[in-house]
């Protein structure tokens, strides 16, 4: 009955602002019942593409500064910034909807591990794709001119002036296609097993309104110490949305062929890599949590209350 009360008063809070703004009681119930959607799998949809939009404008927005810079306006460490912050703004953006993946080896992963529907697997993909690819075409209207200028018109995915490399992963001139598949798989299964912990409510989780900072600093984290080899892409439809659009955009076929036909590791191996971390924190520290209301005080206060009795057995 309290709950109903409360409602109610929300409710007229609202009506009696839109009053003060000039908008009528009438007008304002109304426009609010026909522009809210109840459909649920629109309302994800929408969400996660959103938010995978708003990381990846901030992520390729970075490179894209640092590329035609030429280092003036930013060094490798603002790209890792860019992304870690890209995923922390995305994580608000769409986290209480559709969980903010942003990731399609992370909603894999949630899937083989009973967290996600599998059903609901193609939905986030397409959506990731499609915010990966929108956010590419409005990175290269707004650094247009820049890109032109620095390439000379000529868009290429490989060469000294190559600024594919802006929008999609490509391997440093080092590494094999067999290295390259292991450097993503360990990205990503280190990303995963970390956000499994932070999530883990019986270990040690973030705390409530931090998860997005400690996410963003996670990628952060990955970019400063596993990114050198190829980019870190970590993220299938990270890679491959923005790759399509470079596909369609100017730098033609080659964006699949440059790096000895690259393009498929970091689709493929980030999913392996997904359900590898998460398995191997599973495996080793959550199937082994004790019930609650065996040690719902943990191991240090287990570890007081024995030196407590010590004491207490010396004193007598």
């Amino acid at each position: 009955m309290r709950e109903k009360v409360k409602l109610q008063e929300e409710e007229m809070k609202d009506f009696a602002q839109s009053a003060d703004g000039g908008v009528s009681l009438g007008k304002a119930s109304l426009v609010t019942r026909s522009f809210r959607l109840r459909n649920e799998i629109v309302r994800v949809g929408l969400a996660e593409t959103l938010c995978t939009y708003v990381m990846m404008v901030f992520g390729l927005g970075s490179v894209a500064q640092v590329v035609t810079g030429q280092g003036a306006f930013g060094h490798y460490i603002s790209i890792n910034l860019g992304f870690g912050l890209g995923v922390a703004l995305g994580c608000h953006v769409g986290g209480k909807v559709s969980g903010a993946h942003m990731n399609a080896a992370v909603s894999f992963a949630m899937c083989v591990y009973g967290r996600l529907a599998w059903k609901m697997l193609p939905l986030y993909f397409l959506s990731q794709l499609l915010g990966s690819f929108l956010a590419a075409g409005s990175v290269y209207a707004v650094y247009y001119e820049a890109i032109h200028d620095y390439c000379g018109g000529n868009l290429t995915a490989t060469g000294a002036k190559a600024t594919a490399a802006i929008f999609a992963t490509y391997p440093a001139p080092y590494l094999s296609l067999f290295g390259g598949f292991i450097d993503q798989v360990f990205g990503t299964a280190m990303l995963l097993l970390c956000l499994m912990a932070l999530s883990d409510q019986k270990n040690k989780p973030a705390e409530a309104g931090s998860e997005s900072t400690l996410v963003g600093l996670l990628v952060l984290l990955i970019g400063i110490s596993l990114g050198s080899n190829s980019g870190y892409a970590i993220n299938p439809t990270r890679d491959l949305g923005p790759r399509l659009f470079t596909a369609v955009a100017g730098w033609g076929l080659d964006v699949f062929r440059a790096g000895n036909g690259w393009w498929w590791v970091p689709v493929i191996a980030p999913m392996i890599g997904g359900v590898l971390g998460a398995g191997l924190y599973k495996l080793l520290v959550e199937l082994h949590h004790p019930p609650r209301s065996e040690n719902c005080a943990g191991p240090i206060k287990t570890l007081e209350e024995t030196a407590q009795n010590t004491d207490t057995e010396l004193r007598v």
